[in-house]
């Protein structure tokens, strides 16, 4: 979709930045900060991030990172290079991506998987650029495109105020340059994306953006900032790599996974609590047929079968079958009630622990099923989720123990 509506918003904006100390119109402004970012051959900050489901009225993750950014003119996919290192201590490495491959840390198996991108065909690497990168390409996106955009700037004092509305019929990510999000059965609400940018008056530089799409909101924050001090020749990814972790490649096994160990044995006990903060363990659901999907808000997979879960709760005689999803990324008893509330759940939601994680070996990885028998022995585990499939496998299981 085509359209001069962002060009004309850039022009007429001019008059919302009169009075300012620059006297500038919109369009020469961002252009300024655009030249500001493009010289920034290396950076070092703090990046606190959050996020938030639509709806959450605080945010459902909070963390802290530090982060060291190189331009790198040479990646064609995002052009840059960065590692993420713990706020705390800045030797323990978190994320890597060289252009040519990236590094996926497992702290507690003690490992590493290099992944160069080769494993799974897709249409671009899903790589998430980092702060000064990203904002760089929000601003070129919104100087040079003939879509459908609204531009608001406005003077709020210490800092310029940008947000920039797509209006496309796909939502639009920036990895690196603008990709169109191509359709799929994860899409959820309006495909309007919106981006804003908390610009400082001191350096006419970024530092806070703000992304919401339909199914996901997430700010960060940068802070401490220090800018062309590290040079990009010194940079080498594996430099960071802890020397008594194991290095593995990515997708060796080709994305099959392996059956779980679990099946054929007692599944692990756990007390947790529900999104009114009522306890459920276990064991007090002995003597049913039970599944379990450990979930996670902000899933695309997860959403994508709550008709399908909605379906199992409805089929099934109470008396003999119980259904139980374990919220394993967010956790916080908001976050629970409104993502039960907006997807109007049948079924009871618990709030995860990084013990059940560890217990049921997922490793973090959603949507994982399990499907036990009446003495809570494991039978079946069903990990992720495809339309096509899923449902015919956990009916039969589940029919096959009533």
């Amino acid at each position: 979709m085509k359209n001069i509506l962002g060009f004309v918003c850039l022009l007429t904006l001019s008059t919302m930045v009169i009075g300012c100390k620059t006297n500038e119109n919109a369009t020469d402004y961002l252009n300024k900060v655009l030249s500001n970012l493009e010289k920034i051959e290396s950076a070092v900050y703090n990046e606190y991030c959050e996020l938030w489901t639509p709806g959450d009225t605080v945010a459902r993750f909070a963390y802290c990172r530090l982060i060291k950014e190189y331009d790198n003119p040479l990646d064609t996919t995002i052009g840059a290079r960065y590692v993420v290192l713990d706020c705390e201590d800045s030797t323990k490495l978190e994320f890597a991506y060289d252009g040519r491959i990236r590094a996926l840390v497992d702290h507690d198996a003690k490992s590493i998987s290099v992944d160069n991108f080769t494993a799974i065909a897709r249409p671009f690497r899903l790589v998430s650029p980092p702060f000064f990168n990203y904002a760089k390409n929000i601003i070129r996106y919104a100087l040079s495109t003939e879509d459908s955009i609204t531009v608001d700037l406005m003077d709020s004092g210490d800092y310029y105020y940008f947000r920039l509305t797509i209006n496309e019929e796909r939502q639009v990510e920036f990895f690196g340059k603008a990709h169109y999000m191509p359709e799929n059965l994860y899409d959820f609400g309006e495909t309007t994306s919106i981006y804003e940018l908390w610009i400082s008056k001191t350096n006419n530089l970024p530092y806070k953006v703000r992304k919401e799409m339909s199914h996901n909101i997430a700010s960060t924050t940068c802070s401490n900032i220090e800018l062309n001090k590290l040079s990009i020749n010194d940079f080498s990814i594996y430099d960071y790599f802890p020397d008594n972790y194991e290095t593995s490649k990515y997708g060796e096994t080709n994305g099959e996974r392996k059956e779980s160990d679990l099946v054929g044995k007692k599944a692990p006990d756990w007390i947790l609590n529900d999104k009114n903060k009522q306890s459920i363990s276990l064991s007090s659901l002995s003597g049913k047929v039970l599944l379990i999907q450990l979930t996670g808000i902000g899933c695309g997979p997860c959403q994508a079968s709550i008709p399908l879960l909605k379906t199992i709760k409805e089929t099934f005689d109470s008396e003999k079958f119980e259904l139980m999803a374990i919220e394993t990324w967010a956790r916080k008893p908001h976050s629970l009630q409104n993502y039960s509330n907006r997807n109007e759940l049948n079924y009871n939601m618990l709030s995860g622990t990084d013990e059940v994680i560890k217990d049921y070996k997922t490793g973090g990885a959603v949507p994982v099923f399990f499907i036990l028998d009446k003495q809570q022995i494991i039978q079946k585990v069903i990990n992720g989720y495809n339309k096509e499939t899923t449902e015919n496998e956990l009916m039969e299981a589940i029919n096959k123990l009533l």
